[in-house]
């Protein structure tokens, strides 16, 4: 008791040494608080006045000396967090206390990440390298989907694979979509047929992170993760605004909407939003007689439950329902025309249902947890005179165990099935020997994986793990990885990966091009499954400083392919011809991003990636056709501290790529550079509501690709007419030859409004 009373005396008489040694110069004191936690090493400084600042402790407390009488705006910045400014009032020759509580910053180091390794954990703890991106960062540059959101990520580049129906894919650092993998709550939901028109019905509405893994995850995640992974973390019920909307139009005449409400029924919480894009104008500034932007009318409804249990248990359960209606070609085709062969067009009519769910368990000490989805695609489309009916299901589950094994080993062990059913009316589902029969594809896919985070030492750490599929047409398949990640005293961090993968390529469900345009398709063999070997070093540093941070992300990466499915558009001009590759392929490249958030105001993102993908077939080396050698980005923003008016600049720059042409094709073999610039102007108020509006494509960048027709077929009439230009006899219709969007400069106007 009286070591207790004299720690009291002690404790008062150094408070009042401080408050005394600080009589004379006014200035402010207190704590720094995030999520009922101390904000370590966070920037305190004054928004008007320079050279004045601190930096908080590691328990976030704070002192700052010597500030000017009177109101003053107090900035925190720090890496991890939202930079927030706040209003005090500084007396004279008083310390005044205060405490401040900010916001974590889903973009930033801190942020917790689980596509790496399956289970939470810090982004810069993560044995995985990965990158995480918010809505708050794609709204630099408004889109209606996640597949144009993603133009902004460096490395990751959604293409344009066809002219006319405007399909496309993601590439992860040069690989083509469909070594992509895209997960919904890390559920395989997007994949196969999907992968074409899917991706265009995500909204960002749905959204409340996105986390990319480049290099090979297939250890974790299946044949489909060679190339990466896009996880698309969905909003959490809990979290969610009370209320949210958007509206946005542009001058092309397209319209997005997104809405969300949140509610409490009794122990669950639920959120429901819908999404809703719509664009109808026919538009040919190329004068080739075709629309040069695809006309869409999209629904989108997304459903999500979160359901409070004993022990704080998960369990989530979600829904989705995509409805699109979508059409490419002649400006004069109408609804009566689809299928036949008189005006040419592409109607793409799409239904598609989703349910994903996370159950843990109800085992004492143990994280044990079921997931599980299922997904119904419908495909009524024509291609001119070909039709495409499609359907596909894919049913997933499997069971994860989240286990420590003593004090430096986190081990993971998990069981898989996954079953695909696909049918179509090409011959691809038809029997063998009787074509009159249908015959539709079923796929069981089981698999084990097992992995192991053994921690080394304090600054080494090293992930172990492999996957064995069993696929009941072409057997077993093993998937190691490995990982080693290392952490320096001035916290530097390098990660080294090695991991294989395979894949079963899914042909007509994965390249809708098969059917658009004139080529005929040509299966020289049987496809066996691809394989490849990756390998891949990143670097980060972290650069703090009283004005601000620094983030430095560079990677340089490598992979060897073998049975690589290639397409093959030069032997013949009228055909596009798939075989597996006699030779062998190759990926060589290099990335860096820089991230930089200052205290005056500006932020900046600026990343590049240089890719060299080939294959070696003959001993003659051939490029990936549509892949530039080199892609930037950029993001610059700034935000005036008094009006809180915003200027977002963002953009891409693309290097060169070789185009697949036709035989005597007039149209170059080689895109140019080109640079897409966006310009967007927004102002926040008090009471939730956000108005922003700016102009795409800022320089107008316009591709001069027009859609040629072979001259004895389909409408000889429309090719002497002086719209279509002056083609000569000969020519093919081909679509393919796409590598950009055909839409100039444009307008945009939006209102935001979100309630808490």
């Amino acid at each position: 008791m009286k070591t207790h009373h004299y720690l009291k005396i002690l404790f008062l008489c150094n408070l009042l040494i401080v408050n005394t040694l600080y009589i004379d110069a006014q200035g402010l004191k207190g704590k720094i608080i995030s999520n009922g936690k101390a904000a370590e090493f966070v920037n305190i400084t004054l928004s008007n006045q320079k050279g004045i600042g601190t930096q908080a402790d590691i328990e976030g407390n704070f002192l700052l000396k010597n500030i000017p009488v009177g109101r003053q705006i107090i900035r925190i910045s720090g890496v991890g967090y939202k930079t927030t400014q706040r209003t005090v009032q500084i007396q004279k020759d008083k310390i005044s206390t205060v405490s401040f509580e900010i916001e974590p910053d889903q973009t930033a180091l801190n942020e917790v990440v689980v596509s790496g390794t399956m289970k939470e954990t810090m982004v810069n703890l993560s044995s995985t390298p990965i990158e995480i991106y918010t809505p708050t960062f794609f709204k630099k540059n408004p889109t209606p989907n996640l597949f144009e959101a993603l133009t902004m990520v460096n490395g990751v580049r959604p293409q344009l694979n066809c002219s006319v129906c405007n399909t496309g894919d993601i590439h992860i650092n040069g690989m083509e979509g469909a070594y992509t993998m895209i997960t919904i709550d890390g559920m395989p939901i997007v994949s196969a047929l999907s992968t074409v028109y899917g991706l265009s019905g995500i909204p960002n509405s749905m959204v409340e992170r996105i986390e990319v893994v480049k290099g090979p995850a297939s250890t974790l995640y299946g044949s489909e993760a060679v190339g990466g992974l896009i996880n698309v973390i969905t909003k959490n019920p809990i979290k969610a605004p009370l209320v949210s909307l958007d509206y946005n139009a542009t001058s092309y005449g397209e319209h997005t909407f997104d809405g969300a409400v949140k509610a409490k029924i009794g122990t669950a919480n639920t959120m429901i939003s819908a999404n809703y894009f719509n664009f109808q104008n026919r538009i040919d500034k190329n004068h080739d007689g075709f629309t040069d932007v695809t006309l869409q009318n999209r629904i989108s409804v997304f459903n999500k439950w979160s359901f409070q249990r004993k022990q704080n248990r998960i369990f989530t359960l979600a829904g989705r329902y995509v409805n699109e209606d979508r059409f490419g070609g002649e400006l004069n085709w109408q609804k009566s025309d689809r299928g036949n062969d008189k005006i040419y067009g592409e109607s793409i009519y799409t239904k598609r249902w989703e349910v994903i769910g996370n159950y843990q368990l109800p085992i004492n000490n143990q994280q044990v947890n079921l997931q599980f989805s299922y997904n119904n695609h419908d495909q009524n489309s024509v291609y001119g005179n070909k039709p495409y009916i499609a359907q596909q299901e894919i049913a997933f589950g499997q069971l994860i165990w989240d286990k420590k094994l003593g004090k430096n080993h986190d081990a993971l062990f998990g069981v898989a099935l996954r079953y695909t059913f696909y049918d179509d009316n090409n011959t691809l589902t038809q029997d063998e020997n009787d074509s009159t029969i249908n015959k539709p594809s079923k796929t069981f896919l089981p698999g084990i994986f097992a992995q192991d985070e053994i921690k080394l030492s304090k600054r080494n750490t090293l992930l172990l793990g492999v996957r064995y599929d069993y696929n009941d047409i072409h057997g077993g398949i093993a998937s190691p990885r490995v990982n080693w990640k290392y952490n320096s005293e001035k916290a530097d961090i390098i990660r080294l990966s090695f991991g294989t993968g395979y894949r079963v390529v899914n042909l007509f469900s994965e390249d809708e091009t098969v059917y658009s345009g004139s080529r005929k398709v040509e299966i020289r063999s049987a496809l066996n499954p691809e394989k490849s070997w990756n390998t891949n070093l990143n670097y980060q540093k972290t650069i703090t400083h009283q004005m601000g941070f620094v983030s430095i992300d560079a990677s340089v990466f490598y992979t060897y392919f073998k049975n690589k499915v290639v397409a093959d558009y030069d032997t013949d001009p009228t055909k596009v011809i798939f075989d597996n590759l006699k030779g062998y392929g190759e990926l060589k490249g290099a990335s860096i991003n820089i991230d930089a958030n200052f205290t005056n105001g500006i932020k900046f993102t600026i990343g590049g990636t240089y890719t060299d993908i080939y294959r070696i077939e003959n001993d003659i080396k051939i490029r990936q056709k549509k892949t530039p050698i080199f892609t930037t980005n950029y993001a610059i923003s700034y935000t005036h501290p008094k009006t809180q008016i915003t200027f977002d600049f963002t953009g891409n720059i693309y290097g060169s790529m070789d185009i697949p042409l036709i035989t005597n094709d007039i149209r170059e073999a080689n895109s140019p550079v080109f640079n897409i610039s966006n310009l967007q102007i927004s102002r926040r108020f008090n009471n939730g509501l956000q108005i922003y509006a700016g102009a795409k494509n800022l320089f107008n960048f316009f591709p001069e690709q027009k859609i040629v027709y072979q001259s004895n077929e389909l409408h000889p009439e429309q090719i002497k007419d002086s719209a279509w230009g002056v083609f000569p006899k000969g020519y093919y219709f081909n679509t393919d030859a796409s590598y950009a969007p055909i839409q100039g400069i444009r307008g945009f106007l939006g209102v935001r409004w979100n309630l808490f």
